[in-house]
């Protein structure tokens, strides 16, 4: 029997369909890979400015580029973990990621203390960000961590300056006072000759308020804004003890099993903001300055000669010490050596 039209049509059709059935399935990246989402643990209290403008920020950008195929659920420090707790948490795979300072986790990497920042050594952010990406000093720690199953990718580069309950005019009035520090920061404020302690980020507020300590260091003046510092701490100093970075921590597996896209969406978005977020924070610190000079009395003041000269001691004994950790440190210390003295400042 001759095929009608409508038979030759109905064969095309079946054996069409049967070819879709039998070929491997090409659709659209958000069907084949479905939604990825991640709890990130922040050691930044919600009231930080960077809660929002770094980590929100990132959220947000993220879940725009991805379509809504990958969503970032930010949690306040201390939801689940805080300060070097939440190292821990993303290392054993409770949240595939985090928010952390350097400064919490100085030994588990010999060039994690120069990722944080030497005190006393670079003088601007530009200096820390060339350092960190273009010189190595990220690559090495993460030559480290990555075979204890996590990756660290640099945040911000920021100043840390310190607020004061009362003034200061010598390095004997800085004896008598305690301030909240971490990291090597500790060291350094101890050389000068102040008692430093580590306390929590949500707990900071408290300990200055109520006499616990007498000043303390978060970023500079955004971080003394946002988490109102000034209301209780109304001295401001510079120059800035030093230039640091803050850090996203990433679970190495669950970086590792993103769909392709998905994986160079997210760490091409943090290298981006890196760089962004680092000058974008100098606008605001100059905007939070200004606020609290004009609207909460807020006095900038110089630290004084005499402590001055104790930091710069402390900072040269401090490098030395990173240096002397091991064969990568010492290759980071090197590359931060040759910085400053292409610098001038040595």
């Amino acid at each position: 029997m001759l095929d009608t039209g409508k038979n030759v049509l109905r064969r095309r059709l079946m054996a069409g369909s049967a070819a879709v059935l039998a070929a491997p399935a090409i659709v659209g990246p958000a069907m084949a890979q479905g939604k990825v989402t991640w709890k990130v643990q922040s050691h930044w209290p919600k009231a930080s400015g960077s809660f929002n403008d770094s980590l929100g920020v990132l959220a947000k950008e993220l879940e725009k580029r991805t379509g809504g195929r990958f969503v970032l659920e930010p949690l306040g420090a201390g939801e689940i973990a805080k300060d070097r707790e939440i190292y821990n948490i993303v290392r054993r795979g409770v949240v595939p990621m985090g928010t952390i300072s350097p400064a919490y986790i100085l030994g588990e990497a010999q060039a994690m203390g120069l990722l944080y920042g030497v005190p006393g050594t670079l003088r601007e952010t530009w200096e820390m960000m060339q350092l960190t990406k273009n010189l190595g000093i990220e690559k090495m720690v993460n030559d480290e961590l990555r075979p204890k199953g996590v990756v660290i990718m640099a945040e911000k580069a920021y100043p840390t300056e310190v607020v004061l309950r009362r003034k200061i005019e010598s390095a004997g009035d800085l004896s008598s006072l305690k301030i909240r520090s971490a990291g090597t920061m500790l060291e350094y404020l101890a050389a000068a000759g102040a008692s430093p302690q580590q306390i929590a980020g949500p707990e900071i507020y408290q300990a200055i308020s109520t006499g616990v300590v007498d000043g303390a260091h978060w970023g500079a003046a955004i971080g003394a804004l946002s988490m109102k510092f000034w209301e209780v701490a109304r001295f401001h100093m510079k120059p800035a003890l030093g230039i640091a970075n803050d850090a996203w921590i990433i679970n190495a597996a669950a970086l590792d099993k993103l769909p392709a896209d998905l994986k160079l969406q997210f760490t091409s978005l943090v290298e981006e903001r890196y760089f962004l977020r680092s000058v974008e924070y100098l606008q605001q610190e100059a905007i939070a300055l200004n606020t609290g000079k004009a609207k909460m009395n807020v006095e900038v003041l110089r630290w004084p000669d005499d402590v001055l000269k104790k930091f710069a001691e402390a900072s040269t004994g401090i490098l030395k010490k990173e240096a002397a950790k091991g064969e990568i440190s010492a290759k980071g210390a090197q590359a931060l050596t040759k910085l400053m003295t292409d610098l001038g400042y040595v």
